[in-house]
């Protein structure tokens, strides 16, 4: 009926379903816990410029009612089990989960097979969960520290489906059809494109048994491919009254799959990463021009962003720019062997701490297969992480810091220098 691709240890296995689906799991056997997820390798990345938004309205739509049962029922028989339900959509891949005690796993998996196989998309659900979008829509409209990030994303990937906002536009959203709807969702919500994943006190035959049962209706089609994404660098600024202004600065960064991932995870870490990282002494400790800064990596299957926020005051932003181009010209040239012990204690701990939770441990399966085609054990991704040098994380600053730049600036943005400047100052 299947066939085992993978056993690792005995804990993780995956099997690849005659139908394409292909399936892991985690034995956990001291919870008393499940929990179980459909993983969608589609996001905002796969969509036509005139569907934008339709991946994030897809995984609205999908507790909002199958042939079975009513978005009603849907919440009613997870919370009367005691579990909980949720969905999230992603540039690259739309996430369907639940969260049960072991014995409900049977119902866990009914669900989610229900949903995204056997949703009717009722014409007057489509449209209250329109307005609850649009609803959405304004409320990121009106926090610019949320906001801002689109902004950046779309100056670093103009014009194409990498810079477009998840959540769609407004005017796109006003005249998204239910025929849009269900036609994404039969194009790319196929056991090809689809990992089922599932962590906790469990047997893996006992989920490859279900999943045949509740996922036998999932089209077994392959799924359009997506467009690459193709960094542009770039500007965007708007002046609004705000009493802080916003600022994002980026650049383009690596892959899952590139030889310097952990390292610039590392790298990210040091700089602006925590408390003891080289932005947060410097910008809030020493200067105290700053209530939160922090820097993030945010990697795709073909590239990725380095970015750095910051949220300061008017009159600040003129000296909190300059220091943290400062501070992005000093870690190209040396970094401590105490601050890299510290970043790797946290990266360490981050990774480890997250396989005590039985949801973060089943997306990361899933989210293993669809990057790299196999579940890495951890004891090779800390021995990637244990293996950073000082000078490897020196030369991935270089690598990074050197590229071309993307700003965002929202708010009283007057001493905010341009990118030409910026950029100028990086190069020197």
């Amino acid at each position: 009926m299947s066939e085992t691709l993978a056993e690792q240890g005995g804990a993780v296995r995956v099997t690849r379903l005659p139908s394409g689906l292909t399936v892991v799991t985690e034995r956990m056997e001291r919870v008393e816990t499940v929990s179980f997820g459909a993983y969608v390798a589609s996001g905002t990345r796969h969509e036509l410029a005139e569907e934008n938004g339709v991946s994030h309205f897809l995984e609205h739509m999908a507790f909002k009612g199958t042939e079975r049962r009513s978005a009603a029922q849907i919440a009613e028989e997870i919370e009367a089990v005691g579990g909980h339900m949720n969905a999230y959509t992603a540039r690259e891949q739309t996430a369907f989960y639940v969260k049960a005690l072991k014995e409900d796993l049977g119902l866990c998996t009914d669900i989610i097979g229900d949903i995204l196989s056997h949703s009717t998309f009722d014409p007057a659900e489509v449209e209250r969960e329109r307005g609850v979008i649009l609803q959405e829509i304004g409320q990121a409209n009106d926090t610019p520290d949320d906001i801002i990030f689109d902004h950046f994303q779309e100056a670093a990937y103009p014009g194409q489906p990498m810079g477009r906002p998840v959540l769609g536009t407004e005017e796109l959203l006003r005249g998204m059809s239910r025929q849009t709807l269900i036609d994404y969702m039969r194009n790319h919500y196929t056991t090809a494109n689809t990992v089922v994943a599932a962590a906790g006190n469990l047997r893996h035959e006992t989920v490859l048994e279900l999943v045949e049962r509740h996922f036998a209706d999932l089209p077994r089609t392959s799924a359009p491919p997506a467009l690459p994404g193709l960094y542009g660098g770039g500007e965007f600024r708007e002046a609004r009254d705000l009493d802080q202004v916003h600022i994002v600065l980026g650049f383009p960064a690596v892959s899952y799959g590139d030889p310097d991932f952990y390292t610039v995870m590392l790298l990210s870490t040091l700089l602006g990463g925590g408390m003891s990282s080289r932005l947060f002494q410097e910008v809030r400790e020493r200067r105290g021009l700053v209530y939160s800064i922090y820097s993030f990596t945010a990697p795709y299957v073909d590239g990725g962003l380095f970015g750095i926020y910051a949220g300061t005051g008017e009159s600040e932003a003129a000296e909190l720019v300059p220091v943290m181009l400062d501070e992005l010209q000093k870690v190209q040239t040396a970094v401590t062997e105490a601050e890299l012990a510290r970043a790797r204690a946290q990266v360490k701990a981050s990774l480890l701490m997250s396989l005590e939770s039985t949801g973060s441990r089943c997306e990361q399966l899933a989210r293993h297969l669809q990057v790299f085609g196999r579940v890495l054990p951890t004891a090779e991704t800390v021995a990637r992480i244990e293996a950073v040098t000082m000078d490897d994380v020196v030369k991935s600053a270089v690598r990074l810091f050197r590229g071309a730049p993307t700003l965002a600036a929202m708010g009283p943005a007057g001493h905010v220098p341009g990118l030409p400047a910026i950029a100028e100052r990086l190069a020197a």
